[in-house]
């Protein structure tokens, strides 16, 4: 395990909460959002506020890995499938420091 682990996970967990911060932030004056039969700006809004929903719904599950992550390198158990007790291949840790699990169990 690198020594600096819990640090770059830190640092991902920050940056994860700061995207969080910007994507629901309030935005300004709306106005109201209608449909028709045309694509308008009512659509293009939903659009818009179904793909950042998306967005934040990934934020969030990864935000939980990287928390799960940094438990386990507390705990002493980083690099080992939490499912399992493999231990996950250094290569998917390096690509994602923040895998709890291995692939088999992804």
């Amino acid at each position: 395990m690198r020594p600096d682990i819990d640090e770059l996970l830190a640092e991902r967990e920050e940056r994860l909460q700061r995207d969080l911060a910007e994507l629901t932030k309030p935005a300004g004056e709306v106005g109201s959002i209608s449909f028709g039969k045309r694509v308008g700006e009512g659509t293009s809004m939903a659009a818009d506020r179904l793909t950042a929903v998306s967005a934040q719904e990934q934020l969030l599950a990864m935000l939980e890995d990287v928390r799960r992550a940094r438990q386990h390198v507390a705990q002493g158990s980083y690099g080992r499938c939490e499912v399992c007790g493999e231990a996950i291949p250094e290569e998917r840790l390096e690509v994602r420091p923040w895998a709890i699990r291995c692939v088999h169990h992804s």
